[in-house]
């Protein structure tokens, strides 16, 4: 086995960290813009949900970011998840308000029906740019970051 200098660890630690912060800073705008959205989207603007999107984002951060950091800080050998994996799990939190104010849910194209079947008004970001673009290339950064100490852990000498 190679090993891994210590400075690409701790580059792996800081991209994480700021991976995690930015989940962190970012997602409850992304639970509040999705809730707008998806009422304009379905013609009903009108429609004021700001205070019950508000309560929502504050909830998704409370368990969603917490989450994506928790993994963040895990090893890489113990991940049993992604934290894009994570962060999609919080599309559950605008779907809720969108559901109880009886918003109309759009028709999806088939893949999307079939990919996301919990995702009933099409909110499921596809990357980290979705929720935010600032998160778009620490995402990356992250992700290479962990592919390449996953990999020269593993090489041989």
């Amino acid at each position: 086995m190679a090993s891994v200098e210590p400075e690409d660890e701790a580059r792996l630690v800081s991209m994480a960290a700021q991976l995690a912060d930015g989940v962190e800073a970012h997602l409850g705008d992304w639970v509040v813009r999705s809730v707008r959205d998806s009422i304009t989207r379905v013609g009903c603007d009108g429609l004021d949900l700001d205070q019950p999107a508000s309560i929502a984002a504050t909830a998704a951060v409370a368990e969603v970011a917490v989450a994506v950091r928790t993994l963040l800080e895990t090893d890489i050998d113990r991940q049993t998840s992604t934290p894009l994996t994570l962060l999609r799990s919080a599309v559950r939190f605008p779907t809720q308000v969108l559901l109880e104010h009886e918003v109309p849910a759009p028709v999806r194209p088939a893949f999307e029906s079939d990919a996301f079947p919990d995702d009933l008004y099409g909110l499921t970001p596809a990357n980290f740019g979705d929720v935010a673009p600032e998160l778009h290339e620490l995402g990356l950064q992250w992700s290479a970051a962990k592919a390449y100490i996953h990999l020269k852990r593993r090489a041989t000498n």
